[in-house]
């Protein structure tokens, strides 16, 4: 396991680092996760009072034999052909949490598409683009970062789709 620098350790996860390096404005948002809840992205969206069309979760999916990165909206779900034709595949499916956990660097509900220890191709619900910010894990569960969704597609060379259903 790769160690973290010290200004990771004192200055926050991977996420907000990257966010830091690269001098984009973004806001934190902490909550006290519940382990209970049954959906990660809907209880950041309960605990931030945030609309869930404007919260999006990271899904880590198998296009072909490649991993992916899918974010979409937390109130929505992911259409897998859709995100094999924008990551320009044929099949896609979810992959392997632990190995979306080992190459991210990230755990299960709080991967974010930021700061990831191999960097993903990444595809973004093309909905995003509907408002001014989004917010998406910011490293762990309970953390949340919000940002321009136009900042996230360029820091993480994101492809634009429709790759959310509702």
């Amino acid at each position: 396991m790769a160690k973290k620098s010290k200004k990771q350790q004192s200055n926050g996860t991977p996420a907000t680092v990257a966010l830091t390096a690269a001098g984009v404005p973004f806001t934190v948002h902490a909550y006290d996760h519940d382990p209970a809840h049954p959906s990660y992205g809907e209880e950041a969206a309960e605990a931030m009072g945030v609309s869930p069309d404007r919260v999006f979760k990271t899904l880590v999916a198998d296009v072909d034999g490649a991993l992916t990165v899918a974010v979409v909206p937390v109130a929505g779900q992911l259409d897998l052909k859709a995100l094999a034709s924008a990551a320009g595949g044929k099949r896609a499916s979810m992959a392997d949490p632990a190995l979306a956990e080992r190459t991210t660097g990230y755990v299960r509900g709080g991967i974010s598409p930021l700061g990831q220890r191999k960097k993903l191709p990444t595809v973004l619900d093309e909905s995003a683009t509907r408002h001014e910010t989004i917010c998406v894990s910011a490293g762990r569960r309970g953390l949340e970062v919000e940002l321009a969704p136009t900042d996230l597609a360029h820091l993480t060379s994101a492809v634009l789709a429709p790759i959310g259903r509702m």
